[in-house]
């Protein structure tokens, strides 16, 4: 049998290409292995190549619907086939997909490149922008028509063939080198592991963090043993508890050395070479530097208003931070200490300092934290703001045992969506938490409703114990689960702006204004019960819980600040030829004077929102200009009186949740709050405009 005949009868018996028969058109995950991706991309893009070059060399004049809507229709088995795969690399990965996907990452890349530069189509596109205020088109219509318009300029459509030729290289070698990027970070965290062995070695652990690194040890066939991995929801705690300096040391080295190790799996060559490329692309398109060309489709608009919200927050953060620094080393010298506080101190003294400021101890606010009982909160807040129920579907296919599905109902029965939670730490998992779609939103072929999934990384309960959550990893929850209300209510007609297809500064307001309700007693009172009495926290822990929303923000924000400088810088500089990522990381550091006791929340060589496939590419300052905006959104509800107010809900629905990309961002901000913020709501959120307290 010949290489083609066996590959057109793989296709030919692929689920990837079949009509699913699951409950809601989920996809057949049980019956798909590895070798069906490929013959599946195969057909799915020569489809779609077919469809674009009818769309481009057809003979009639370009209309909306001929063009613009034909476009928006095409793909189809492309975005299924590319949608199942990119959920089961990043959520369940092997050797094989991980193959598949350096193979297919550049075909895709130069796939859509060619749709991009293709010039018959781009003249069709921009005839129907010149004409747009006389074809009588809806605003969504002319919002789409106009999105389009410019993903074609972005792209390069308007220029000379060998610039666009240049254009295409780059972006077929920019996906390879994200995809080495991420495989090798994942390698990284694969391939490390502290064992602990022995009390002595347990010492500070407390029991929540031991069956995890128990249960840990035993998936590593290390039976009575303990193993603390490089996932943050596994090393942050143990640096939190472990009173073993040495061991704190250890794996902090370890986990900020990722990318970063010297070996085949190092990253450093490829973040030059892709600061260089995106550098070289830009210049093509008649920008400066990369960071002109990625803001200019942004609210920011220019790196300066980047700068300048970054560069407000960036000395108030850091004086805290040095306030708690101080502090901790008193801490320190009370206890006998006489080292300087390292990177790998600070959460151990945080803690102390915590307990010593506002009574609060992780390990007595942890078993109020159950994940079953997060995940409920989080639905019943959805169903008070919004009229959402959540039913358990225990008969779709799933890519893992440990993923849930529910079915998403809104008023009236009406099904709006299918919600996959992926929640637990694996091998095969790669870091962080994130939202993505099987399916969207859409009304263009049909009332098709959207299959969002929520993947995180929590340590899973041991021999069958509940799953116990921080404060920080049940916000996660939230703010991932605010994502996937974005693409659930979505309500557009069109496929490019459904649900979180809006600006990248402005797609992280959803997910961060959702956190607000976690914080509120009004849900914990109800949700935080204890995982053995089930009895609700108690009111004065509660209370001081809260009181400590605050502590330690100035860590935090000097964490994520300095990475967003970081990112920001790297992109403004019009870089030509191979410079040394290290001595700009440690120049960028002292220049903005980060303090020596704090690391980066992500160092370039592991800063997967950069330079995994570049989505945050000199945009890692999104999180806070969404947190702005949410800080103040928030404040509407607190301004009438109920985090619930019907009315007030009705707004966000309308303006944000279900809205997508169907309008500019602050036309929708305004058209919610009446008008757009300013940042002292964030400062105050973070505790940053008050005095450093005294200890």
């Amino acid at each position: 049998m010949t290489d083609a005949v066996q590959s057109f009868a793989a296709a030919n018996a692929n689920p990837l290409l079949e009509a699913w028969s699951a409950p809601f058109g989920v996809p057949p995950f049980t019956r798909i292995t590895p070798p069906h991706f490929l013959p599946a991309f195969e057909r799915a893009l020569a489809e779609h190549d077919a469809e674009i070059d009818a769309i481009a060399s057809q003979a009639a004049a370009p209309t909306f619907d001929n063009t613009v809507a034909t476009f928006e229709n095409s793909g189809r088995t492309l975005s299924r086939v590319s949608d199942v795969f990119h959920a089961l690399s990043g959520a369940h990965t092997n050797a094989e997909l991980q193959a598949i996907e350096r193979e297919i990452s550049p075909k895709l890349a130069v796939h859509f490149s060619r749709i991009y530069l293709n010039s018959s189509l781009y003249q069709r596109v921009a005839t129907l922008f010149e004409q747009r205020a006389v074809v009588g088109l809806s605003p969504e219509q002319g919002r789409v028509l106009e999105r389009l318009h410019l993903r074609f300029r972005r792209a390069g459509a308007h220029l000379d063939e060998a610039t666009k030729t240049r254009l295409k290289a780059i972006s077929e070698r920019l996906a390879t080198l994200g995809t080495t990027f991420s495989q090798n970070v994942l390698a990284d965290e694969q391939s490390y592991a502290l064992v602990l062995d022995g009390e002595t070695e347990l010492s500070g652990l407390p029991e929540f963090l031991r069956a995890a690194a128990r249960q840990a040890a035993e998936e590593r066939g290390l039976a009575g043993k303990h193993v603390i991995t490089l996932s943050r929801s596994s090393v942050e705690p143990f640096l939190q508890f472990s009173a073993r300096r040495d061991l704190r040391e250890k794996i902090f080295r370890a986990w900020v050395a990722r990318g970063d190790g010297g070996g085949k799996t190092d990253n450093k060559a490829i973040i030059a070479e892709s600061i260089a490329l995106r550098a070289e692309r830009a210049r093509l398109l008649g920008y400066g530097t990369f960071a002109d060309y990625r803001l200019d489709d942004s609210m920011a608009k220019t790196p300066s208003n980047v700068r300048a919200l970054l560069e407000k927050v960036w000395p108030l953060a850091r004086s805290r931070a040095a306030a708690d620094r101080d502090a901790m080393q008193e801490l320190i010298a009370e206890a006998g200490g006489n080292f300087r506080l390292a990177p790998w101190d600070w959460r151990y003294y945080a803690e102390r300092l915590r307990k010593r400021r506002h009574d609060v101890e992780e390990a007595k606010v942890k078993p109020y934290l159950q994940l079953d009982n997060i995940i409920a909160a989080a639905f019943d807040t959805a169903q008070r703001l919004f009229g959402l129920s959540f039913v358990p579907l225990g008969n779709v296919p799933v890519w893992h045992p440990d993923v849930r599905v529910w079915e998403v109902i809104g008023e009236g029965g009406r099904h709006v969506g299918v919600f996959f939670g992926d929640y637990f730490a694996r091998t095969s998992k790669h870091s962080g938490a994130w939202m993505t779609t099987l399916r969207d939103q859409e009304k263009l072929k049909g009332d098709i409703r959207p299959q969002v999934v929520n993947v995180m990384n929590f340590s899973k309960g041991a021999d069958g114990a509940p799953s116990l959550l921080s404060f920080d990893d049940a916000r996660t929850l939230f703010h991932e689960f605010g994502h996937a209300l974005h693409a659930l209510l979505s309500d557009v007609t069109y496929p490019s702006i459904s649900g979180t297809s809006v600006l990248t500064d402005f797609v992280e307001l959803p997910s961060q204004l959702y956190e607000h309700w976690l914080e509120r007693p009004e849900v914990l009172r109800r949700f935080a019960l204890h995982a053995t009495t089930g009895e609700p926290m108690p009111e004065d822990l509660l209370r001081r819980l809260l009181a400590a929303r605050t502590f330690n923000q100035g860590f935090a924000t000097v964490e994520y600040v300095s990475s967003a400088l970081v990112d920001l810088e790297f992109h403004s500089r019009a870089v030509d030829g191979a410079f040394d990522v290290t001595a700009l990381e440690r120049d960028t550091l002292a220049a903005i004077g980060m303090p020596e006791e704090i690391v980066m929340r992500h160092r370039p060589m592991h800063f997967q929102h950069v330079f995994s496939g570049g989505g945050y590419a000199s945009a890692y300052y999104s999180y806070m200009w969404s947190e702005v905006l949410d800080a103040d959104a928030f404040r509407a509800f607190e301004e009438a009186g109920d985090i619930f107010d019907a009315e007030t809900a009705k707004r966000l629905h309308d303006n944000i949740y279900s809205a997508g990309g169907s309008r500019d961002p602050e036309e929708l901000y305004k058209a919610f709050r009446g008008r757009l913020p300013t940042p002292d709501a964030l400062l105050e959120r973070r505790g940053l405009l008050d005095s450093p307290p005294v200890s």
